[in-house]
């Protein structure tokens, strides 16, 4: 089995804003803005399970101070929960992927029941009255939000309309609207997670639940830049390992007592790793238990 650390959500050029982690320990990753091509706004969508009661879009305007409205589209991939968007029916849990970042899960052969994990920029917020704003003292963090487990993937390609046609499920999702090009390729997700150790009857795909701990987070808590990882040791390249990939120069790992640590690069979405070792998938497997539902 492969793991696929993916950078997803709102990013210093793409929202310009972190996405928000509230007191409870729940968090909500704000998709990119999308083009026309993309068929859902900001407006349409809700944060369940957090204290925030309202639309994505408001939130979003609150955070951004105002670069970003209810009327904006949204690029909403991956898209992992039915209930936080429009009702489509027979709905299927998908990501998306096309151009260089496609060429290299396919280089790295990602494919059937291979483990997305998706990533993003996040902080700390607060309700002053009826607006949400960033703690002043909140760091900034990388912090996983959601999963995929791949069941099919549907080369999309350039005809849109044909992969509407032969999976209605995904028709909110943006890589079946427009145009694209002969790399458009989308991951639908199986129907429960096969990973030992994770819980029975895991969905193949979802939102990570509260997180009052930090299980989720990435980014060492130590840490002066959110770049800054704990990692499991089998992510390192060495001893027969490749490591994960865009990560394989020695000089960007370290050894901290008993934690690996890695400067993870700046730029890159897909960062694979054959996980082959019983640590990074007990490291995975640990995911589910150590977060929450919102009704727990």
């Amino acid at each position: 089995m492969k793991i696929i650390l993916s950078r997803k959500g709102f990013d210093s050029r793409n929202g310009g804003a972190a996405s928000p982690v509230f007191d409870d320990g729940s968090a909500v990753s704000l998709p990119i803005p999308g083009d026309r091509r993309a068929p859902v706004c900001f407006g349409q969508l809700t944060a369940p399970d957090t204290p925030h009661d309202g639309d994505l879009g408001m939130l979003a305007g609150m955070l951004t101070r105002g670069r970003i409205e209810a009327g904006h589209r949204c690029h909403l991939d991956p898209d992992l929960a039915a209930g936080n968007g429009p009702e489509v029916p027979g709905w299927q849990a998908a990501f998306g992927q096309v151009g260089a970042a496609q060429r290299h899960l396919d280089y790295e052969r990602v494919g059937r029941g291979d483990l997305f994990l998706f990533f993003g920029w996040f902080r700390g917020v607060e309700r002053v009255g009826e607006t949400w704003r960033y703690r002043r003292d909140a760091p900034h963090v990388h912090r996983l939000f959601g999963w995929l487990q791949v069941g099919e993937i549907v080369r999309v390609g350039e005809d849109t309309e044909a992969a509407r046609t032969s999976h209605p499920g995904l028709a909110r999702h943006p890589h079946v609207w427009g145009w694209w090009d002969d790399t458009n390729t989308v991951y639908v997700a199986a129907a429960e997670l096969q990973l030992p150790g994770a819980p029975a009857g895991t969905p193949g795909a979802g939102l990570f639940g509260r997180d009052p701990d930090g299980a989720l987070h990435l980014t060492a808590g130590d840490a002066r830049t959110r770049s800054e990882w704990i990692v499991p040791g089998g992510f390192r390249p060495g001893e027969g390992r490749k490591g994960l990939t865009y990560h394989r120069d020695k000089t960007r790992w370290s050894t901290r007592g008993t934690q690996t640590r890695l400067r993870a690069v700046a730029r890159g979405q897909e960062f694979v790793l054959d996980a082959a070792d019983a640590e990074s998938t007990a490291w995975a497997a640990r995911l589910w238990t150590a977060t929450r539902t919102g009704t727990d």
